[in-house]
């Protein structure tokens, strides 16, 4: 049963309320819900115009928008949450380009019986994350879905960034000789939500690397504007899967050393226990950077540099390839094919 319509002067309950029909309705519960919950935390003057849209002005360059949905469960889990991983993933696919984000969008899906605690602290964290990356959500929109017609809470975010002139990154420019980067170890992420589902519940120290990583591309893309060629977040699906798109985009090969690609112990061991292989296992605070070999020096000390970058590494080199494989140097001097990720190892893991 719905709860009441609140009166004037009657504040939302974020201590045990629930999310309930009236919040979906357009009416006074839903302005209460965005005005006391949505706008306190999200604050700023494009927001607090109240209009369907944000108006704002455009930088010169080339424009980047991306939209990115976020199912991920749990909602919270070591190192973030639903929100901070929102504001994170579309703030990426947008850096990814070379962009500088701008602004961001956020849409809310919410489940009715959700209690209102738990989207407080998701938009809490959310609005931290975007405070601390510097893009604000400018725009947004809630809607409330039946119980037992959704999961808590579903997250979409549209991010729109500006590429400065004379940066041209997309996953069609790689070429042989190329090098392959790595901004850090992979599979944190993975790893850390495995350790938080009911059913592979494990005890590890291992926190999701979910970060904004637009403020290290900034600093690379100083580097060398024109010597960045592809840049990729590798989250679903992993390194491996992002290499073999990346690949495929630019009708090339890969050569890897095992030897030299970053992993934590803790996450080599529970994918060892899981059955699974780190390479596919999915990052949130992780980039592929694919470089001309002549400036791979310069970029791997400004990366090294920065906190987000302090483990970077070159993985392997870009080579000639009418297959568009990628394979791995193993390190007892064979190698191995790194195919494309097939099937799901772990659904919504973001």
């Amino acid at each position: 049963m719905n709860e009441p319509l609140p009166r004037r002067g009657q504040r939302l309950d974020l201590r045990s309320g629930t999310v309930d029909m009236t919040h979906g309705s357009g009416g006074r519960a839903t302005a209460q819900l965005v005005e006391e919950l949505f706008v306190r935390h999200f604050d700023n003057d494009l927001l607090r115009q109240g209009n369907d849209q944000a108006a704002f002005p455009v930088k010169e360059g080339r424009m980047v928008v991306s939209t990115d949905g976020h199912v991920i469960s749990p909602l919270f889990f070591p190192g973030g949450d639903i929100g901070s991983l929102a504001v994170h993933g579309t703030l990426n696919d947008v850096a990814m380009s070379g962009a500088v984000p701008l602004y961001l969008s956020a849409g809310f899906i919410l489940e009715e019986g959700f209690p209102l605690a738990d989207l407080d602290r998701i938009v809490a964290s959310m609005a931290e994350a975007s405070r601390m990356a510097g893009v604000p959500v400018v725009t947004g929109d809630t809607k409330v879905v039946e119980r037992g017609k959704g999961d808590g809470v579903f997250i979409t975010t549209t991010g729109v960034g500006a590429v400065p002139e004379g940066v041209v990154i997309s996953a069609d420019r790689a070429r042989p000789g190329d090098l392959v980067l790595v901004n850090g170890p992979i599979g944190n992420h993975g790893v850390a939500i495995m350790s938080s589902r009911e059913n592979l519940a494990f005890e590890t120290t291992i926190e999701s690397d979910s970060a904004a990583l637009h403020r290290l591309v900034a600093s690379m893309v100083a580097v060398s504007p024109d010597a960045i060629h592809c840049l990729r977040d590798p989250t679903r699906g992993g390194l491996a899967t992002t290499l073999n798109e990346l690949a495929r985009q630019s009708g090339v090969g890969m050569r890897l050393r095992e030897s030299a690609i970053p992993m934590d112990e803790q996450v080599v061991a529970a994918c060892e226990l899981l059955g699974l292989d780190p390479l596919y296992v999915a990052n949130e605070g992780k980039l592929v950077c694919i470089c001309a070999a002549r400036t791979a020096d310069a970029l791997l000390k400004v990366m090294r540099t920065h906190p987000l970058g302090e483990r970077s590494a070159v993985i392997g080199e870009v080579v000639a390839d009418g297959q568009g494989l990628v394979q791995m140097e193993t390190p007892f001097g064979g190698s191995r094919v790194v195919d494309w990720l097939a099937g799901e190892p772990l659904p919504r893991i973001c």
